[in-house]
C-alpha cells in the first residue's frame, strides 16, 4: 500500500474532503446570511416592551407603552427592557444553533 504526505490519504480522497469542505462551509455561509437577514420579537409584561432585534444582533426598535412608565418606579421599566433584549438574543441564539449545518465538533 502506498502512503504520500498526506498521512495514507490518497490523492483522490483528499479531493473528496477538501469538496465536503467547501460545501460544508457554502452551506454555513448561506445558514448564516439567512439568519441575519431574519427579525425577531420579544414583547414582555404583556406587551408594554417590546424589542424587535436582526439576526445579526443589530436592535431594530424598542416600544415602550406610555402607561409603564413611572418616574418612581424606574427599575420595572428597566427590567423589562433588560428581559425583552435578553429574550430575543436567546431566541436568536437558539434559531442559529438550529439552522446551522450539524457538524460533528460543532456547535
Amino acid at each position: 500500500m502506498a502512503y504520500n504526505n498526506f498521512g495514507g490519504f490518497g490523492g483522490a480522497n483528499i479531493n473528496n474532503l477538501m469538496r465536503q469542505a467547501q460545501k460544508m462551509q457554502e452551506e454555513m455561509a448561506r445558514a448564516k446570511a439567512q439568519l441575519e437577514e431574519s427579525e425577531f420579537t420579544s414583547s414582555v409584561g404583556g406587551g408594554m416592551v417590546e424589542v424587535k432585534m436582526m439576526g445579526d444582533r443589530t436592535l431594530k426598535s424598542i416600544s415602550i407603552k406610555p402607561e409603564v412608565v413611572d418616574p418612581d418606579d424606574v427599575e420595572m421599566l428597566e427590567d423589562l427592557v433588560v428581559s425583552a433584549v435578553n429574550d430575543v438574543l436567546g431566541q436568536i441564539a437558539r434559531k442559529e444553533k438550529e439552522n446551522m449545518p450539524n457538524i460533528p465538533g460543532m456547535m
